[in-house]
């Protein structure tokens, strides 16, 4: 165990550090994060309509949802190339690059134009084309930063606005003629590849151990104190795909099919009880311990914990690199979503059809709501029931640990 937690601390997460500190891995993050405000734009008017469905004669507020959630792909186009050129020290581009992506997003959703007019599926503007979005911007991004190495009128005399348009101007026109060239001259519907190629790991994201995967690695993640905002590149995707697919199924009269979805993980909190890993359980269990320092910090990190906020207790306690506590963490991470993939499986539990994207409401509120569904309660008091037994046994081991240093501190 020493030399698995040495390799862990020294060589591992540093490793992973790093990773994370690349600049498209980084500038993944910092769009999904800066795309929050749109997303919860959007689940608030979702949120509405579930009331809505019960008080008919309140206003229909669908068309916020539409421009708001409903463009995230073309936002996301723009959040990408703009944080990518932040990442990479080339600021004079942000706003630039970020444009620039808007324009070639436009082009590789393949329009058709009949008499002066443009046709397209509203539906690629919205979260089937969050792939796409993140795709252009690092296509724009890539061609941008090849620009910035060529030291073009590095030595000129020209005024410098006029050195400014140039630099400008240059990448701009490289960027839009290479999406002409690939989407009109050579008729690649680029958003139709993407999907394409996406697919098998979309597939694969909808099985069980694609399920395990999307909960396990944010949690082993989070418990060497790197932030799950990483991940969301990858699981954004696969979320969105998810529930569009089952709001479409329930349109057509269909029952939705999909669970992993961001409604299953988050927005219900019966995965992430507490937080990534379910630490709830470990909250109520320190509320009680004999420990006066355990005691103490569960006090101060239940009112987070009750929303599904745990980076005080996951820091505070620690769990970060605590052996005694990451393996609870990550053994919830993988039996959660076996129980909750078996609810829905089994038709014990509605598996979500609605896109409400809020991951801080508590359960069972939120998987109530979610699901749409009061089986929901029984869900939730199974998978507390286990959270604490797993949890039990390694807070008490690290429970005695931590009396026998405040004894020693005090003698």
């Amino acid at each position: 165990m020493k030399a698995f937690m040495s390799w862990l601390s020294d060589s591992f997460a540093p490793a992973m550090q790093n990773f994370t500190k690349r600049p498209w891995v980084a500038a993944i993050s910092g769009s999904m994060q800066k795309n929050i405000p749109f997303i919860l734009a959007g689940s608030l008017i979702f949120f509405y309509n579930v009331f809505r469905s019960y008080l008919p004669f309140l206003p229909n507020l669908g068309r916020i949802a539409e421009y708001s959630f409903g463009m995230l792909g073309l936002i996301t186009a723009f959040m990408i190339a703009n944080q990518m050129m932040e990442k990479l020290h080339h600021f004079r581009y942000t706003l630039i690059a970020g444009l620039t992506s808007i324009c070639v997003y436009m082009m590789f959703i393949k329009p058709e134009f009949s008499d002066g007019n443009m046709i397209v599926s509203f539906e690629r503007f919205g979260p089937a084309g969050i792939l796409l979005g993140i795709a252009t911007g690092l296509f724009v991004s890539y061609l941008f930063h090849l620009y910035t190495k060529i030291g073009f009128l590095k030595e000129s005399s020209l005024p410098d606005f006029v050195v400014g348009w140039i630099h400008a101007i240059i990448p701009i026109l490289i960027s839009i003629g290479t999406g002409t060239l690939l989407v009109f001259t050579f008729e690649v519907d680029v958003f139709s590849r993407l999907l394409s190629l996406f697919s098998p790991i979309a597939a694969f994201g909808q099985t069980l151990p694609g399920f395990i995967l999307m909960a396990l690695i944010p949690a082993i993640a989070m418990s060497m104190g790197i932030s799950v905002w990483t991940f969301t590149g990858l699981q954004m995707p696969i979320f969105m795909l998810g529930i569009s697919a089952n709001i479409t199924l329930v349109a057509a009269g269909q029952p939705p099919t999909n669970i992993v979805t961001y409604e299953t993980m988050y927005t219900a909190a019966l995965i992430t009880m507490g937080g990534t890993g379910a630490t709830l359980a470990l909250n109520l269990l320190m509320l009680f311990s004999k420990s006066r320092e355990l005691k103490a910090t569960g006090y101060i990190c239940i009112g987070p914990s009750f929303f599904n906020i745990n980076e005080p207790l996951v820091f505070g306690t620690p769990i970060v690199l605590n052996p005694l506590l990451m393996l609870p963490m990550w053994i919830n991470a993988i039996t959660s979503p076996i129980i909750v993939w078996v609810f829905m499986r089994s038709d014990w539990l509605n598996i979500p059809a609605k896109m409400i994207q809020v991951g801080q409401i508590p359960a069972p509120f939120s998987s109530v709501m979610i699901t749409e569904d009061w089986r929901a309660i029984i869900c939730y008091v199974v998978l507390m029931a286990v959270f604490l037994i797993t949890w039990y046994p390694f807070f008490k081991v690290y429970e005695k640990k931590r009396i026998e240093e405040e004894s020693t501190n005090s003698a």
